[in-house]
């Protein structure tokens, strides 16, 4: 099964020069965690979640109406295309850690693909319970 048959494609972004508070409420609007930070070519150039938000900008003292997402974002993010299989992904979320990634083609963002995709497709689920058991992992060893 490839990333395209279970990923999100219709995606809400946000771009870098938009405040915080806007992420803010995005994030809090459309009940996610992370938004996909994309240029006006809508190139991927990062991921803010609703944590850079906290330790990047509000534990920081900074404000949040006057913070771009640019401040505070993830820059480095990992992604995949369409065509990469499911487990694939799978297993590349687990060992990384991270519970979701942007789906890229051509440059492009172009969906988004999380644990909780992988999970309700019969074809991925037993990946993705692997990769979530990983980061949990890793979580309690901290």
């Amino acid at each position: 099964m490839k990333v395209r048959e279970v990923m999100t494609g219709q995606v809400i972004r946000i771009q870098p020069e938009e405040s915080v508070a806007v992420a803010a409420r995005a994030l809090a609007h459309y009940n996610i965690g992370a938004l996909p930070v994309c240029g006006g070519d809508g190139r991927l150039a990062g991921l803010v979640t609703d944590r850079d938000i906290v330790t990047r900008c509000l534990a920081a003292g900074r404000l949040p109406g006057t913070t771009t997402v640019r401040e505070v974002m993830t820059g480095r993010v990992l992604s995949v295309g369409p065509e990469t299989e499911a487990a694939t992904a799978a297993a590349l979320m687990g060992r990384e850690q991270v519970r979701r990634l942007p789906v890229v083609e051509n440059g492009k963002l172009c969906g988004m693909l999380s644990l909780g995709d992988l999970a309700t497709c019969r074809e991925s689920a037993g990946e993705a319970a692997q990769a979530l058991e990983q980061i949990a992992q890793n979580v309690s060893e901290r």
